[in-house]
């Protein structure tokens, strides 16, 4: 890519591999970290040239749901003929899955030559503020930088925490998403779900179409205050578009759905849940409004991007024999779509949990609402210091479970496999044998390094 003729970026040495370039953003302020203010991420994409400005965006908040309904209106736009650019955070396995090109991850090679053209202005803004540029930051302006040397015609992306003063707020979003607002990230955000709104309702820019999905009455008052005060248009679920029936499928569900063009019927979506549903609901809407004029969508082009969608680690199956599913449910809200999902479409008998939490997230009210859906909970943790031991999250699950339904094993592996066993035996918990799934949830954290785990056999 090319930089302004009158920017120097500082000398800094070129990283060589993949390794390398890791550990240079993980030595940044964390993901987790966030300071109100845009001026260091401003200062970096204007020392890049401003490449958020070269393509059109999609903005896509929320609590739940944002990186589905991202990879969904990514998939639509694709399928119109255009190239695309997705950012979404955070990763499962590996940093380049969060920068995606018409559809494919970066390319390890790709990643280290972006991270390397960035890199020397990094320096300069490190220079220049008090504190330097976090991870996140960093990643979102390789993203943007990515984007405008592929260059792509449409970027979609997610923001990180909140909204107002998240990094990739910097970009003006033609079109606005906002998935279901719950409490969450409450000692960043806020404590009540009103607040939370006011900072995600930030991505909303002057004359942009805001495309809401059905919110709680304060969420939804504080998403048509912003929309008056820029003079934005809001599209709502459940009045200008939404899901008109959803029935169970083999391998996910077969939706009709409410545009706000038209109405789109037979259409197979290879994911499951009422909330996947209505996640796609809400990619559509954003992509007629992305798209603009009154005619309805291709049917056909429709049908074909909703075919190929995938989500990884969200209601994944990994494994048969006994069925793992991975789920990266998080707090109560997302706990509670994960719930009525597995009764929707799946028949375990027993369910066996695996479950490791962020010591800073609402793990009590997220236990709660597992318990009636598990027979037993492995109480584990991931590899991170943000993690909760194993050990105090089992004491938490007694209290909700009781003594008999709760053990606990620190080494993930350890635990998927003593879930594993209890799925497979049946009858002591009063069910058939062979009947059984295991599910490991938690924390996407937790799910990424399962499916590192798991995914190998389930490829053999």
């Amino acid at each position: 890519m090319t930089f302004p003729d009158d920017t120097s970026p500082a000398e800094a040495r070129p990283a060589e591999t993949y390794a390398e370039v890791e550990d240079a953003l993980l030595s940044r302020w964390p993901e987790s970290r966030l300071e109100p203010t845009l001026d260091r991420i401003q200062a970096f994409t204007e020392l890049l040239g401003e490449p958020q400005a070269a393509y059109p965006v999609v903005h896509l908040t929320g609590t739940n749901g944002k990186t589905s309904t991202a990879r969904m209106v990514e998939t639509l736009i694709r399928g119109l003929g255009l190239r695309t650019g997705r950012f979404t955070s955070p990763h499962l396995e590996t940093m380049n899955e969060r920068i995606v090109i018409d559809g494919e991850p970066l390319a390890d090679d790709d990643f280290i030559r972006i991270f390397n053209e960035v890199a020397p202005y990094t320096h300069l803004v490190d220079a220049e503020h008090d504190h330097p540029l976090s991870f996140f930051e960093t990643v979102v302006g390789m993203a943007f930088a990515a984007f405008a040397d592929a260059p792509v015609d449409a970027a979609v992306i997610e923001v990180g925490m909140g909204g107002s003063w998240d990094a990739t707020n910097v970009a003006d979003g033609a079109v606005a998403v906002l998935t279901p607002v719950a409490l969450d990230h409450a000692q960043y955000l806020g404590t009540t779900v009103a607040e939370i709104a006011r900072e995600k309702v930030g991505i909303i820019k002057p004359g942009a179409t805001v495309v809401t999905a059905i919110q709680e009455p304060d969420v939804a008052a504080q998403i048509v205050e912003r929309a008056a005060e820029v003079g934005a248009v809001v599209a709502r679920e459940g009045l200008e578009f939404g899901v008109i029936t959803r029935v169970p499928a083999v391998g996910g569900q077969m939706l009709s759905l409410q545009g706000l063009r038209g109405q789109y019927d037979e259409v197979f979506l290879p994911l499951y849940g009422p909330h996947q549903a209505q996640n796609a609901a809400l990619a559509l809407a954003a992509v007629e409004a992305f798209v603009g004029g009154d005619e309805p969508l291709a049917i056909e082009i429709v049908r074909d991007a909703f075919a190929e969608v995938t989500s990884p680690g969200r209601l994944e199956i990994v494994r048969r024999s006994p069925t793992i599913v991975l789920d990266a449910a998080h707090n109560p809200h997302g706990a509670t779509a994960l719930v009525e999902a597995l009764g929707d479409s799946f028949t375990f008998s027993p369910l066996i949990g695996v479950v490791g939490v962020m010591a800073d997230k609402d793990y009590e009210g997220l236990l709660a609402v597992l318990e009636p859906a598990l027979a037993h909970i492995v109480c584990t943790q991931n590899s991170t210091e943000r993690s909760m031991s194993a050990s105090a999250l089992a004491e938490v699950a007694r209290g909700i479970f009781g003594q008999d339904r709760v053990s606990v094993q620190p080494e993930l592996a350890s635990a998927i496999d003593e879930a594993a066993t209890l799925a497979e035996v049946g009858g002591i918990f009063g069910e058939a044998i062979g009947s059984g799934g295991v599910l490991v949830t938690g924390s996407v954290i937790t799910v990424g390094e399962a499916r590192a785990l798991i995914q190998p056999r389930a490829d053999q």
